[in-house]
């Protein structure tokens, strides 16, 4: 049977052939398809073929085949490979996607792939569909109809472009002792400790403690951190009352930068950050003084994440609160020691979006000053 489709390439042929296994990224099948042909130019039987390249004796067949009853080409190209028409026309395949992205059945909290498969049957003329086209069909789409993620969809509007560009303009200007820019926010925390005794690791045995914990309260935590040098301050309260808030910032003003002359202060939108809180924790000139050297600038609502200091509530939970601590004072232990490594060490947050990004990533969401001009038009007339 063999002997029937005999090889004979012209030097053209070997040139083209050498040159593909020579360089390049090819796919395997033609790579080996190439080296079948150069084979059996040579007088290699088809056995020896299939054995020195690790393919079939029927590929082997079929390559030498398709180049002398058609050409190189033929020979080299991928053959159309049969199978199974799809079992999901083009629109029901849109009647698929749609039913996944809606809301799932009642009783359900989501869809899952029976759930689709028989809605589809009902849907369309078809008595049988599995749940494995229907699992082949979302992933062609990137839909996971049984997963949602959890988010926070701020309303952008000019209150939160104006906002989050008077907090991205302080972040991108150069550093000034005078006037420095200071991240603040605040985090509470558990103080845990042990039922018993956790068991200290040992070679081929990991740490182990109990599941069972004992809670022995909260603490609140009011962080600074400075956007231009690697500084930051954790504070411990018991609380985060409106005294607590500006007790906090006359320390900054008085102890923790005493020579700047206007220390600009970046926050949220907390009840207690306000400056009628001074007013209510101190008599009005001491009020008056703090506030004539601060400046707030508040993140827009819903926009936690422009705040700075949020990155670095992050690293201290991760590198420090990661565990359990039983007590205020030895986290205030913990945390000091964190803190003074952490600035020596000369970390940084790496802040890396400015206005001009925001405003080429974000700029369909921005406030439309014509689209408001001819509605406000609209209504007049």
């Amino acid at each position: 049977m063999n002997l029937r489709y005999r090889v004979e390439l012209s030097q053209a042929e070997r040139d083209e052939l050498k040159a593909l296994l020579s360089g390049g990224r090819h796919a395997v099948r033609k790579v080996k398809r190439a080296q079948i042909l150069l084979a059996a130019d040579a007088g290699a039987s088809d056995e020896a073929i299939a054995t020195s390249l690790g393919v079939g004796g029927s590929t082997v067949y079929r390559t030498k085949r398709r180049f002398v009853l058609g050409n190189l080409e033929l020979a080299l190209r991928e053959e159309p490979r049969p199978g199974a028409e799809r079992k999901l026309s083009g629109k029901e395949e849109a009647l698929l996607v749609a039913t996944a992205c809606s809301s799932p059945p009642e009783g359900r909290a989501r869809w899952t792939l029976d759930l689709l498969a028989g809605a589809m049957i009902r849907l369309t003329e078809h008595d049988i569909i599995s749940r494995d086209t229907v699992r082949r069909r979302l992933a062609e789409n990137d839909l996971k109809p049984w997963r949602k993620d959890m988010w926070c969809i701020p309303q952008v509007d000019a209150e939160y472009v104006a906002r989050m560009e008077d907090v991205l303009d302080l972040y991108a200007e150069a550093p000034d002792p005078k006037r420095p820019v200071v991240c603040f926010d605040e985090s509470p925390t558990q103080l845990i400790g042990e039922v018993r005794q956790p068991i200290p690791a040992e070679p081929g045995q990991i740490e182990r403690y109990d599941c069972e914990y004992k809670r022995n309260g909260t603490a609140n935590l009011f962080i600074f951190l400075d956007a231009h040098r690697p500084w930051r301050k954790v504070k411990v309260t018991d609380s985060r009352a409106a005294v607590d808030f500006v007790t906090c910032m006359r320390e900054l003003t008085d102890l923790h930068f005493p020579q700047a002359e206007r220390i600009r202060v970046v926050l949220d939108n907390l009840s207690t950050h306000t400056a009628g809180a001074f007013y209510q924790a101190f008599p009005a000139c001491e009020a008056r003084r703090v506030l004539q050297r601060m400046e707030f600038h508040y993140v827009p609502k819903h926009a936690s994440w422009l705040n700075m200091v949020e990155i670095e509530i992050g690293v201290l939970r991760s590198q420090c609160l990661d565990r359990r601590i039983d007590s205020r004072e030895h986290l205030v232990s913990e945390i000091a020691a964190w803190e003074r490594q952490r600035n020596a060490s000369g970390a940084r947050i790496k802040w890396m979006l400015t206005t001009d990004k925001a405003r080429a990533k974000m700029g369909r969401a921005y406030p439309d000053p014509a689209a408001a001009t001819r509605d406000a038009q609209l209504k007049e007339s």
